[in-house]
């Protein structure tokens, strides 16, 4: 079995009297696809934050490759290879889906302040991002502007632009959200190769796409681990089917 990357201890978060985590307790393989499901209001989006560094836990611990990172900001993690999807930066509709892949790499070279004119002149970047965005299948989108693109291209190219950092773990939180069947299953079809160079939490609705690629599932109810196991095992739970169904 790998060894973990991500290991939750005990993670707690408090807004006023309501407990969103409350001690949650769970661990991620190196390489794998972990899902994070539960009802509305089970503490999933709170969780992303926690781990991402975007809320400050009131309890607990976070440790990342070996690190604890529980006080970690944002930043820190994020350069550390912990990175939220599609955290970076928002895409900049004008420019064309190569240049916002450049820049996302221009950002991790420590050259972030030179922007967009140098970004497009420098060939050290032109030739990665190309192979990214081939990556992702936008290849014969390279050259036109980001709002030309449909809503599922621009999320392909939101996800080529975290890839442009070299994350060891993505935090992907709804990655299929406003997509339609097709688009849907054309982001599964790009994830899923990634699996084994990116450790993936993904939180996502739609139980058909967590269940086709998740290795691994935690179930969150009302802050809390409810269970974790395979997608088979999450599948024939009775207290899964309770918490879905409403009787909790």
């Amino acid at each position: 079995m790998a060894d973990p990357i991500l290991e939750v201890i005990s993670l707690t978060k408090c807004f006023g009297a309501i407990a969103a985590s409350d001690g949650l307790t769970f661990s991620v393989k190196r390489g794998t696809i972990h899902g994070l499901i539960g009802p509305n209001g089970a503490g999933k989006s709170t969780a992303i934050a926690q781990l991402s560094g975007e809320l400050q836990s009131d309890a607990g611990r976070v440790r990342f490759d070996g690190q604890d990172v529980t006080r970690w900001s944002v930043d820190k993690r994020a350069r550390s290879g912990l990175q939220r999807s599609y955290q970076i930066t928002s895409l900049l509709p004008e420019f064309t889906a190569e240049d916002n892949v450049a820049m996302a790499i221009q950002s991790q070279q420590g050259h972030s302040f030179r922007f967009w004119e140098n970004a497009r002149r420098d060939h050290s970047l032109r030739t990665p991002s190309r192979k990214i965005l081939e990556r992702v299948g936008l290849s014969d989108f390279a050259d036109s502007p980001v709002m030309d693109l449909a809503h599922g291209q621009q999320r392909q190219l939101e996800l080529a632009m975290v890839l442009a950092t070299a994350p060891s773990m993505l935090l992907l939180d709804e990655p299929m959200a406003g997509m339609g069947q097709s688009e849907s299953l054309r982001m599964m079809e790009l994830l899923r190769p990634l699996k084994g160079d990116v450790t993936m939490l993904l939180v996502e609705h739609d139980m058909d796409v967590v269940f086709a690629l998740a290795d691994m599932i935690t179930v969150l109810v009302k802050g809390q681990v409810l269970v974790t196991g395979t997608p088979d095992e999450i599948k024939g739970h009775p207290e899964v089917r309770r918490a879905y169904l409403g009787d909790y």
